[in-house]
C-alpha cells in the first residue's frame, strides 16, 4: 500500500486508507511494521516561488481576501505555478486548483514561464469542466497572486470570456494564494523531489500525469475528511440532486408513449393509457391532451405538467354496443395526430 501511494504516507495515512478498505488495524501497530521496514512519508521542504509580480500593471480586487472555502465544486479556482529542476534544465508547471475539494482541474507542463503555459491550464480546467457560469448565484472566481503570467492581457480576456471573474492576492503577502501553494507542495514533495532525479521535460510531463491522476482519485486528503478529492465531489453531486416525485414514473414520458412532442395529440383515456375513439363513443367521455415537452405521464389518473400533479377525473370511456371498456377494436398503443 505504501508504494502504490507514490511512497509519500506516512503512519497516519496508511492507518487511514487501511481502514478505508477495511482492515482492522490499530495504528500504533502500522507505526511500528513501518518502522521495522524502514518506511516513512516525506516532508515537505522550502518553498521558492516563481511568478514575478508585475508592480505597474493594473490588478483586479481581491475577491478572497485569504478564505480559501467554496460552498460547491467550481465556485472558486486557484492558479499558480512551480518550477522542476531537470538534467536538461529547468520545468515549469502550472495547475488550477477547484477550492471545494482540492480537485486538480487543470494542469500544464513546459520549460518557459510564457503566458502560454498558465493559460494552456486554464483551458485545460475549461475544457474538463464546463462550469456554468450564466447563473449569478453559481459565480465562478478565479484567484492568483500577482504573477505577470496571470495579469497578461491574454489570460485576462479569457477569463472575462468564459465569464470567470478574476481575483489576485496582495503583492509580496505569503497568504495571498496558500491554497494553491499548499497543493503544490505536496506535488513537489510527493512527487518531485521523492522520485527525481529527472531526466527531462517529457518525463516530467508523463509522471504528473500519473500523479494528478492519482492526486485526484485516491489521495486521502486530511483538510476534507481524509477523502480524496473526486469523491468529496461525488458526495456533494449526491447529496444536492434532487430526488425523483415520488408516485410518478419518470420514464413514462409522453414522447415514449404519443410519439413526436411537436404539435401531437393524444386521446387517452383515465387510466393515462393512448387509446383510439371507440366508434360511436362521445367526445366528453375521453380526455384530450396536448402533449407538452414538460408533461410527465404519473400514476393512474394523473399527469404531471410543469412541476405538479393535476389530476383527472376518472370518467370512463364509452364504448360500442357489446365491448368492454379497454377491448374491443380500440388499439391502446397508438395516438391520434
Amino acid at each position: 500500500m505504501w508504494e502504490s501511494n507514490f511512497g509519500v504516507y506516512g503512519a497516519r495515512k496508511v492507518w487511514r486508507q487501511l481502514q478505508r478498505e477495511g482492515v482492522e488495524v490499530a495504528r500504533c501497530t502500522v507505526e511500528r511494521l513501518m518502522r521495522l521496514e524502514g518506511l516513512k512519508g516525506v516532508v515537505r521542504g522550502e518553498k521558492k516561488r516563481t511568478t514575478i509580480p508585475d508592480e505597474n500593471a493594473s490588478r483586479p480586487a481581491d475577491l478572497v481576501d485569504r478564505r480559501f472555502e467554496a460552498d460547491a465544486p467550481d465556485r472558486l479556482w486557484l492558479s499558480d505555478l512551480t518550477y522542476v529542476p531537470t538534467w536538461s534544465g529547468f520545468a515549469y508547471a502550472a495547475f488550477v486548483i477547484d477550492a471545494y475539494s482540492r480537485f486538480i482541474v487543470g494542469w500544464r507542463v513546459s520549460n518557459t514561464l510564457r503566458t502560454d503555459l498558465a493559460l494552456d491550464a486554464l483551458e485545460q480546467a475549461l475544457w474538463a469542466r464546463r462550469p456554468d457560469t450564466t447563473d449569478p448565484d453559481r459565480r465562478l472566481v478565479h484567484h492568483s497572486d500577482a504573477g505577470a503570467q496571470y495579469l497578461s492581457i491574454r489570460y485576462t480576456n479569457r477569463l472575462a470570456q468564459a465569464g470567470i471573474s478574476p481575483s489576485v492576492g496582495s503583492v509580496g503577502d505569503s497568504y495571498d494564494n496558500a491554497l494553491a501553494e499548499s497543493v503544490i507542495g505536496l506535488y513537489k514533495t510527493e512527487l518531485i523531489r521523492n522520485k527525481g532525479p529527472w531526466r527531462n521535460l517529457d518525463h516530467i510531463e508523463y509522471a504528473t500525469l500519473e500523479y494528478v491522476d492519482w492526486f485526484n482519485h485516491r489521495r486521502l486528503l486530511e483538510p476534507i475528511r481524509d477523502l480524496p478529492p473526486a469523491e468529496k465531489e461525488a458526495n456533494y453531486h449526491q447529496q444536492h440532486t434532487p430526488a425523483p416525485l415520488a408516485g410518478v414514473n419518470q420514464n413514462a414520458l409522453r414522447q415514449n408513449r404519443c410519439g413526436s412532442m411537436t404539435h401531437k395529440r393524444c386521446v387517452v383515456n383515465f387510466a393515462g393509457e393512448p387509446t383510439r375513439r371507440v366508434p360511436g363513443a362521445r367526445a366528453r367521455s375521453q380526455i384530450t391532451v396536448r402533449a407538452h415537452s414538460d408533461a410527465i405521464a404519473g400514476p393512474p389518473g394523473h399527469f404531471l405538467f410543469a412541476g405538479s400533479l393535476r389530476p383527472t377525473a376518472p370518467t370512463p370511456v364509452e364504448t360500442a354496443p357489446g365491448e368492454l371498456p379497454g377491448h374491443g377494436p380500440a388499439r391502446r398503443d397508438r395516438c391520434m395526430s
